[in-house]
């Protein structure tokens, strides 16, 4: 058999073996391919240099043993385990510079393929967006035209689309974080947007319906009555005569809304790992909600859904000229809603001084005192109460529409809202502290800072309740209270702040019914009313039972337990539990660490103890140039570098 075949063939053997030991050794996911390279360059580099040790050690010599049969088996045995150990060594060096990776699914990288181009198509887009605008180049505009940016931005995000027109109407109720000129800019884009040709719309809606057009509508309109950012607005007639309104979504908004919030989350999570501030506003759970709602926006069954449940509350609160236009379910699908036409003018096209003041004011009572009620006795309550959303009849009656936001307040904070808005109104600030405190908790110190003040916290608050009681014109307590929370490091549940938004978007909706419409005082003043509503002789004998029962119960475990604590003092077998370390996987945890360093601690032993003998010359000759301590010391040595090497697969598991 020629030499060269010999060579290839012990070279594939100890390859093959090498990588198989070296995956069982790690413990971790090193791939064959790699640890087979490997294994062979390392052969094929130490090959030579256990070659001359051999001949060093008088074990081999001219192409032949020469060293007694059990001598040069082991000699070759500890030139191979260095040779072995080279290759961990490698193939460890290797994962902590290019770890390792699963072979992905196909399907997965093709996917994702996709979704990469789409982003960096998007990301051409919006910069061409924002350069035509005069956006790309933004230190060059705070010289004198900061009038033009929030235009511009307005008119960027009405290009850039759904999510951007979403995002700013997002923004336009962030009065707290915005200036004025920002809010007003937003304020534009909750209605009015360009709507998509008729063809395309007719294409749209016939693809939902499932069948011909002519088959359930005897007419459309083909222009729409309202453009918004995710859908159009068509007026119809179904073909048994009643009149209609067609809500179609725009037939790209879906896949270009899950480009931008990839887009939007990518971005987050950098601000956050390069920011503070991003951080402390947690901007990746901020968009990971806004993304949240969005979606739910974009799938009309959870908005007829809303519609039954928003109109079940109104229907239990009595309040019959507040109206909900009737859904046409069975032609209502994820992307489109058939429901009733309302006839009316909505608030935002409201002419100044189009009533009565006393009409005017009267009607706006009756809806505030009808969100309120929605809100605190309810826990159900439009979430989206903008001027577009609310229709004005010509017999008086408000008709609501639009219920992609329908926003849940839980009996527990419907109980704590109402102290908190009674406390508003007769300026208890230390009430209002207390409430807050029970709302809200204290601040955490994960980001640092100063204690948390309750002092601080109650003197703040009882300013804002003196300017309230003294200037209410133009002050928002709800927003000046978020405000003070803010200062504080505290911060609102989110059923709780999206009450107080939808207020507060409320409020700039009566005004356009009454100009100087004071919300906050009305508020303040419906609030004892509305806590005296929500007790009940009927809940409170229920709440009394639930509470008797659950006392009742716990009262007669407590005999046993006392028994079973008093017999474990008598016998001296009380045992008092500490929490660390209770669980399993916390055992696991230390008892791996403890390990860890054993292993550690052993190897690094092993290592100096083979040095030590490999240099010492002492001991039986096991051939004439080696002494025994010296071959021991090298399997000693090889031991211990195994050891070490092993106790670092733990690193490479975390990478």
């Amino acid at each position: 058999m020629p030499n060269w075949l010999v060579v290839a063939l012990v070279a594939l053997a100890f390859s093959v073996v090498a990588a198989w030991i070296v995956r069982r050794l790690l413990d971790v996911e090193v791939g064959w391919l790699r640890a087979w390279v490997t294994a062979v360059v390392v052969f094929v580099i130490a090959s030579p240099v256990a070659i001359w040790s051999l001949t060093q050690a008088e074990v081999y010599r001219d192409g032949r043993v020469v060293a007694d049969g059990a001598v040069a088996i082991a000699f070759v045995a500890l030139t191979i385990g260095w040779m072995l150990a080279a290759v961990v060594v490698a193939v460890l060096t290797l994962e902590f510079l290019w770890p390792s990776r699963r072979w992905r699914n196909p399907i997965s990288v093709v996917r994702d393929a996709i979704r990469r181009r789409d982003r960096a198509r998007r990301y051409v887009q919006i910069l061409t967006i924002g350069s035509r605008h005069g956006l790309t180049f933004y230190e060059s505009r705070r010289h004198g035209e900061e009038d033009e940016l929030p235009t511009a931005l307005v008119a960027a995000m009405n290009e850039a689309g759904v999510t951007f027109v979403k995002l700013g109407q997002v923004l336009s109720s962030r009065e707290d974080v915005l200036p004025p000129s920002f809010i007003e800019a937003f304020s534009t884009l909750q209605m009015d947007s360009t709507p998509i040709p008729w063809p395309e719309a007719e294409s749209a809606i016939a693809a939902q319906l499932g069948r011909p057009i002519a088959d359930v509508f005897a007419e459309i309109d083909h222009t729409p009555l309202a453009a918004a950012s995710v859908a159009q607005v068509h007026a119809a007639r179904l073909v048994t005569g009643e009149e209609v309104v067609v809500k179609i979504q725009r037939p790209r908004a879906r896949s270009q809304v899950t480009t931008d919030l990839d887009i939007l989350e990518r971005l987050a999570r950098e601000a956050e790992k390069r920011t503070d501030w991003a951080k402390a506003y947690g901007a990746v759970a901020l968009v990971e909600e806004f993304s949240r709602a969005l979606r739910e926006e974009l799938d009309y069954r959870i908005e007829v859904s809303n519609t039954e449940m928003l109109r079940a509350a109104i229907a239990a609160s009595g309040a019959e000229w507040l109206h909900l236009p009737t859904v046409y379910t069975e032609y209502s699908t994820s992307r489109m809603i058939v429901q009733e036409r309302v006839g009316g003018t909505p608030f935002s096209r409201l002419a100044p001084g189009a009533l009565p003041p006393d009409e005017a004011k009267r009607i706006a009572d009756r809806l505030l005192d009808a969100v309120f009620d929605q809100i605190a006795l309810r826990g159900i309550f439009h979430a989206d109460l903008h001027a577009g959303n609310v229709i004005l009849g010509e017999d008086g009656e408000v008709t609501l529409i639009d219920f992609g936001a329908v926003g849940v307040l839980e009996r527990s904070m419907r109980r704590l809202l109402l102290p908190l808005l009674i406390g508003m109104a007769n300026e208890d600030d230390v009430a209002v502290t207390d409430v807050a405190l029970l709302i809200c908790g204290p601040p955490s110190d994960e980001f640092g800072g100063e204690p948390f003040n309750a002092t601080a916290l109650q003197r703040d608050i009882g300013v804002i309740l003196t300017r309230l009681h003294n200037a209410r014109a133009d002050e928002n307590i709800f927003r000046l209270f978020v405000d003070v929370l803010r200062r504080n490091r505290m911060a609102l549940p989110p059923s709780l702040l999206l009450v107080f938004r939808t207020l507060a978007s409320l409020e700039g909706t009566l005004r356009k019914l009454v100009p100087d419409y004071d919300m906050v005082a009305r508020a303040l003043e419906i609030a004892p009313r509305m806590a005296l509503s929500l007790v009940s002789p009927r809940g409170a004998m229920l709440s009394a039972q639930t509470w008797t029962a659950l006392l009742a119960e716990q009262t007669l475990r407590l005999p046993r337990r006392l028994e079973s604590l008093t017999r474990s003092l008598d016998d001296g077998t009380l045992e008092v539990r500490l929490r660390a370390f209770e669980s399993e996987n916390e055992r696991s945890w230390v008892d791996s660490i403890m390990g860890r360093i054993t292993t550690t601690v052993i190897g690094i032993t092993l290592v100096i103890a083979g040095i030590m003998l490999t240099v010492d010359e002492g001991g039986p000759m096991v051939t004439g140039d080696v002494p025994a301590f010296s071959f021991l010391g090298s399997i000693v040595g090889l031991g211990g570098l195994l050891l070490l090497l092993r106790s670092l697969r733990t690193a490479l598991r975390r990478r």
